[in-house]
This record gives structure tokens, C-alpha cells and sequence, in this order.
């Protein structure tokens, strides 16, 4: 620690009135020490308090330097042990090493595929590396996520929160203290300040009921997958724009969305029930595609056409590609959009021009494909 010190003395400050802060200064003087070896991974660097009587400086300088580099993932602190040169700082202080993740339910359906495409172009376009975590909905595996992303010493978490069981603060502020940015896609955490990039669920149900409203249909209903606040609003939403005089059967559906056998079981046992009713539904919104799509596999296994004899309308990304995504009438959200503003609003933090805390809420844009599982109601 003396000859860290030592070196520190040197350290030659800037007077000019167009020169960079002290802090900013005693930041990339320490920088340019680990990157020249100067600074050794793992080497104790001195309180704030020497730092601050050795440079003739205040304690605020210290402490804002040293608050910037633990955001780089350059050091770190223990608590009643004193802060240590990241091992990894070498690596990390060049340009490109910076390694971002991405936390998900999953990756293989709906719009997280063209998600994580988004992220990774826009963290690659600043030199970043990105680590995706698949957490299946699980907030166990989440948990489990967010430790070992603390012990890589990321630079920023873009997170897709569990919805049921809902994600606790505790979570986020776990990242945040250890001076990791977060940014909440989706749905926030109640309890946690972060930068929010919010589906407006509410506003998506709106819009498909507006949809099939217009198509002349009265008697629907509504599939979605547990019941969740985002299941709640779109409900909602879908309730207020069909109109009070729809007849709308709510059907939930208590299994994940990648658990494929139990949504082919459940959707085909709820379908069977409504078409056994006088008045079964002429169409169906459902919470998210994979699930849509599940519901109009089961409806022609059923001998019902889509969309003459039902209509469904699904929820998912911009990005249709093939197969039955093409097909889908569904509300859409702009993922790509929403992978970019994560990176960017990351970016934002780390440079200090957003504070890790920030409260700032956006909400993504929303479209609809026209698809051609909607179509007007077929008269009886």
C-alpha cells in the first residue's frame, strides 16, 4: 500500500480553468497505473482519508473517484477490510472489455430472441461484451443470477423482473450497492429505484380490444399466463375498449411459457370448455404470442377455423419473422427499441450523467400487425 501511495504523491494536478475535475483526474491517474502495471491486480489502496492529507485534497474528491472506478468494476470494497484493484482491472481498463448482461424469463419464444439481438448490437457499437442469463422464470435462478453477476463485476444489468413471484427490491438494490447500474425493462420493481422501459400494459389490452371490437365481435375472451400485474392491466385494458355490452370469458393459464406440454393441455382442456357453451367466443385475445399460438393450434385441432370461425390476436415484438409469428394479428412492442434505450440509459449511469437511482420511466412504443387470424364476425 506505501508504494501505491507513494506513487499517488506524484501525481501532478491540473490548474487550467478548462481542465477535468480533481476527481476525475486522481480517477484516470489510477487507470493509467493498472494499465501500465503500476497498480497490481489485487493491491489495497490507501483510506480516503490518506488519499485525501497525502494529495492535499478534500475527502469528497476521494470518494467521488473512488465511487467512478468501483462503477468501472476497477476496485471494489470490503467492508471493515478496505478497497482492492479489481483482479480483472487490467483487462476491464481497456476498450471493449466492459461486459454488460442481460436477465430474461427465457430466450427461445416471443420477442426476447430479437431483444437480445437489440442489446448486443447496441452494447457491441460501444465495445461492450454481453452476458445473457435465461432465468425461466424463476426467481430462484434470478437470485442466483444477479450473485454471480456481482462477482464478475459487470458494468450493467438490463433485467426482464419475474412477474409471479414478483421480483423484490432486494434483488436491484443488491446490484446497486455494489455500484452496478440497473435498468428495469418491462415492468418495474416495486420498492427499487431504477431506470424504468415500461410496457404500457393497460394500453396493449386497449389496443387489441379496440381491434377486435372493430371487427364486430361481442363475445370473447380473454387467455393469459397467471395472474400477474401485468395480466391485471391487460385485462383492463382489453375490458374497457370492448365495451360493457361483450360477453368475455377470462380464461388463466397456471403454467410457463416454455413449458410447452403443460400450455398444449391446459389451452386445449379450456378451449374444449368454452366451445361446449351456447354462446362460445368468436375471438380470443391472448397475453402474449406463444401463447397465441398455442390457442390457434388448439382451435384447429378443435375443427375451428382461424379466422373465419375464431379470431386471435396474440402480444409480441416487432420482429414477426416466419411461421405462425407472420400470421399473428398482435399488439406490438418495439424490442429493438427497448434493447438500444437499455444500452443507452446504462451508458448514461456508468458516466455518471444518470444517477444509479434515477426514477426516469419511458414507455415503449406500441403497433399492431394486421396479420390474418383477425377477421370480421362471421354472422350465426
Amino acid at each position: 500500500m506505501s508504494n501505491v501511495l507513494d506513487g499517488m504523491k506524484g501525481l501532478a494536478w491540473s490548474s487550467e480553468a478548462t481542465s477535468q475535475p480533481k476527481y476525475e483526474q486522481l480517477r484516470n491517474y489510477v487507470v493509467s497505473q493498472i494499465e501500465s502495471g503500476g497498480i497490481k491486480a489485487g493491491a489495497a489502496l490507501p483510506s480516503e482519508n490518506k488519499l485525501a492529507e497525502a494529495l492535499h485534497v478534500a475527502r469528497s474528491t476521494i470518494r467521488q473517484a473512488f465511487a467512478v472506478l468501483e462503477q468501472d468494476g476497477l476496485i471494489y470494497r470490503v467492508h471493515g477490510k478496505g478497497t482492492f484493484v479489481h483482479d480483472e482491472a487490467r483487462q476491464r481498463s481497456r476498450k471493449g472489455q466492459d461486459l454488460l448482461a442481460l436477465i430474461v424469463p427465457e430466450t427461445d419464444s416471443a420477442f426476447y430472441p430479437s431483444l437480445q439481438r437489440s442489446f448486443e448490437r447496441a452494447a457491441a457499437k460501444l465495445y461492450n461484451q454481453v452476458i445473457v442469463c435465461n432465468t425461466n422464470s424463476d426467481i430462484d435462478k434470478q437470485a442466483s443470477a444477479i450473485l454471480q453477476l456481482i462477482d464478475l463485476r459487470v458494468a450493467g444489468v438490463a433485467i426482464v423482473p419475474t412477474p409471479s413471484p414478483i421480483t423484490p427490491a432486494f434483488h436491484i438494490r443488491q446490484l446497486q450497492q455494489h455500484g452496478i447500474p440497473v435498468v428495469c425493462c418491462s415492468r418495474p420493481v416495486a420498492g427499487a429505484h431504477t431506470p424504468l422501459l415500461a410496457i404500457p400494459f393497460e394500453e396493449v389490452g386497449r389496443r387489441a380490444g379496440e381491434a377486435i371490437r372493430q371487427a364486430g365481435h361481442r363475445s370473447v375472451a380473454y387467455f393469459c399466463l397467471g395472474r400477474s400485474i401485468a395480466s391485471a392491466a391487460y385485462e383492463k385494458g382489453f375490458r374497457e375498449s370492448i365495451g360493457p355490452k361483450a360477453s368475455i370469458s377470462v380464461v388463466v393459464a397456471n403454467c410457463g411459457s416454455t413449458d410447452y406440454d403443460a400450455l398444449q393441455e391446459e389451452s386445449g382442456e379450456e378451449l374444449e370448455e368454452l366451445f361446449r357453451r351456447d354462446d362460445p367466443p368468436t375471438a380470443i385475445f391472448c397475453s402474449f404470442d406463444s401463447l397465441a399460438e398455442w390457442v390457434y393450434l388448439q382451435l384447429l385441432k378443435l375443427g375451428l377455423r382461424v379466422p373465419q370461425d375464431v379470431s386471435v390476436v396474440g402480444f409480441g415484438g416487432t420482429v414477426r419473422g416466419g411461421g405462425f409469428a407472420s400470421q399473428l394479428a398482435s399488439v406490438t412492442i418495439d424490442e429493438v427499441g427497448l434493447g438500444t434505450q437499455a444500452i443507452e440509459l446504462l451508458t448514461k449511469m456508468r458516466h455518471g450523467e444518470l444517477a444509479i437511482d434515477a426514477n426516469e420511466s419511458r414507455n415503449l412504443t406500441l403497433s399492431f400487425w394486421e396479420g390474418s387470424s383477425l377477421g370480421p364476425c362471421s354472422s350465426k
